[in-house]
């Protein structure tokens, strides 16, 4: 029994009790997975006729069926949303972009805190001060703390070793306490400054460094006293750039939902101690044929999967569950978000403000995918394919003389590259002797590749394209046909320059040909190649290094395999050891200071 029959059968002995069910197809692929409140209730849903076609296309593929019961709704909505984040199920709305968002952090354990980027599972630690939406936004909250505060970014181990004042001091973005140039006391006020800066008290702020710089004054510091007059300044700057006045608006996240022809559009945007710290646009996929609440309540429920939320969630969707899904953050992050669908008020202001910037981003998405969707039709006849490829997969070795060696893969589609799908591959089989034969190692990489499409249909490549000439092509083919693969596949070689131009391309059905450079097609192509040869060069010299820094470590007296391991596991390299101090190299476990003595000693003659 399957499809229809199946579930039809499955929801006669469902029981009425919140939980979740799964849908499983051919070889266990999980499918589908679903929430509900009454289990009995909600399932017979996949039995009407007029499902979206999405989900028909998932009633027909049921094998298997399973449910799962929980305490409540609460708990039912987190345990489906970390099941889809794990296992990803094609028929589920799925949210592609999972990275973890960077903090401030401000130190607590040294006598001059020092203050840097963080990124990290510890969100309830009061030292942290975010989420801020990239990198860039980070670095540049980091760069104004540094301008007017003055704090200290460097390493314990590099502020130890510091015998003058860095580069930092010099263009005055550093107090150089490593050098006494500022006194503890006067360091802890800039501390204090700072973490007022990011919990938005700027206006306690401007008024306590206003009579700081009065006193400064009367007691004829001059100099300081305009250093501090020049830190108001600033502050005066920056309230006055953000032009974000909304009435007392504190920490929230800012959601907006939009549609257009079954494409959905999530927009984030971070406020936090009322101030901007940055956005985020997602584009989920899997979505046809949902609603706005459906796509929010899945957004939701993977996007704070493994993220702490702020007291306030606004969007321009009130989710009809929204009760539940507070309490299932509260068990998560021990924070009960409000969400809100405000029509006046600030909190209306914020939220068209967001609407505007979410319209433009769909509008340029949608003009990114219609050029796109234009150059995979061209790839599509190009190389005689059935279908326009959605999941374009491009592989790449790279190795010196056959040491080091690494794969590479990247995966290109509708919505461009799809950096979360990438894959690096070390690779095993010893071939330094040959001087590297990358034949072999392409074999390695693409038995373990089609092994994995086999277990998972979901992922199956529309087209594969390897770097390489005809010996590849004559490899691959020979490799498809032992694990009986039937994959679409093109080598693209190099012209005579070794650069972009003059590339050629081989398949088993056709004669070698090559494209003009003018011919947009000929551009992508270039393009997905360069983008995986860096990243095979990228994960190349990751290996190379770490496996230097090791042999490094190895030279390290009277110190065992096991603890070389923990020390280099702890710095990250063998620099950071050999510049580290006694207390420091103490904090690794099982390096007692005995030993650490040792090792200092030896560093240092």
């Amino acid at each position: 029994m399957s499809g229809l029959n199946l579930i039809k059968e499955f929801c006669a002995s469902l029981p009425e009790k919140p939980g979740i069910y799964k849908m499983i197809g051919d070889d266990g692929e999980l499918l589908y997975i679903g929430k509900a409140k009454n289990l009995k209730k909600r399932v017979p849903y996949y039995t009407k006729s007029d499902l979206p076609l999405r989900l028909a296309r998932m009633v027909f593929f049921t094998r298997k069926t399973e449910y799962v019961i929980t305490k409540s709704e609460a708990e039912a909505f987190i345990l489906e949303a970390n099941q889809i984040r794990l296992h990803q199920p094609r028929f589920n709305i799925l949210l592609k972009d999972d990275k973890s968002f960077p903090y401030i952090k401000i130190t607590t354990d040294h006598q001059y805190p020092q203050i840097m980027k963080y990124r990290g599972k510890k969100l309830k630690d009061k030292s942290l001060y975010g989420p801020f939406a990239s990198s860039p936004d980070v670095d540049k909250t980091l760069n104004i703390l540094k301008k007017i505060f003055k704090l200290r970014s460097c390493s314990d181990s590099y502020f130890e070793n510091r015998k003058r004042p860095c580069l930092l001091y010099q263009i005055k973005k550093c107090s150089g306490p490593c050098v006494d140039k500022i006194s503890d006391e006067d360091y802890k006020a800039s501390v204090k400054y700072a973490i007022s800066f990011l919990e938005g008290k700027n206006a306690d702020l401007q008024r306590e460094l206003s009579k700081k710089m009065q006193v400064l004054s009367d007691n004829m510091e001059f100099e300081k006293a305009a250093e501090v007059r020049d830190s108001i300044k600033s502050l005066s700057y920056i309230q006055l750039k953000s032009g974000e006045d909304f009435d007392g608006f504190k920490d929230a996240d800012v959601i907006a939902v939009l549609s257009k022809n079954e494409t959905y559009c999530v927009v984030v945007f971070f406020y936090r101690a009322g101030q901007n710290y940055g956005t985020k646009t997602y584009f989920p996929s899997h979505a046809e044929g949902a609603d706005e609440q459906e796509v929010l309540s899945s957004f939701v429920g993977q996007f704070y999967q493994t993220r702490g939320c702020p007291k306030l969630i606004i969007s321009n969707v009130l989710l009809a569950d929204h009760e539940s899904i507070s309490e299932a953050l509260q068990q998560l992050h021990g924070v009960k978000p409000k969400f809100n669908k405000p029509s006046f008020g600030a909190n209306k202001k914020i939220l068209d403000h967001v609407m505007m910037n979410a319209k433009e981003s769909f509008e340029r998405h949608a003009s990114e995918v219609a050029k796109k969707s234009e150059i995979l039709s061209e790839v599509q006849v190009l190389f005689g394919l059935k279908e326009i490829p959605t999941r374009i997969e491009v592989y790449d070795n790279s190795h010196i003389m056959g040491k080091f060696a690494v794969g590479a893969m990247v995966v290109a589609g509708i919505n461009g590259f799809e950096k979360n799908e990438y894959r690096k591959y070390t690779i095993e089989t010893n071939t330094s002797s040959f001087g590297g034969d990358d034949y072999q190692m392409l074999r390695e990489v693409l038995t373990r590749r089609i092994k994995r499409i086999k277990s998972e249909p979901s992922r199956l490549p529309s087209l594969m394209i390897i770097d390489g000439g005809k010996g590849h092509m004559n490899t691959v083919a020979k490799l498809f046909k032992e694990l009986d693969a039937h994959i679409p596949f093109v080598c693209m070689s190099k012209g005579e320059k070794r650069n972009a131009g003059g590339e050629s391309f081989h398949m088993p059905t056709r004669e070698a040909f090559t494209l003009s450079n003018d011919q947009s097609v000929m551009k992508y192509l270039q393009v997905l190649r360069d983008e995986v040869h860096n990243y095979a060069i990228k994960s190349h010299r990751q290996k190379r290094s770490r496996a230097i820094s090791t042999s490094l470590v190895d030279m390290i007296p009277s110190v065992g395999s096991k603890r070389k391991k923990l020390l280099l596991n702890y710095f990250g390299s063998f620099e950071a050891i050999k510049t580290a101090n006694i207390d420091e190299l103490t904090k690794v476990e099982g390096i007692s200071k005995s030993t650490a003595q040792k090792i200092y000693d030896y560093f240092r003659g």
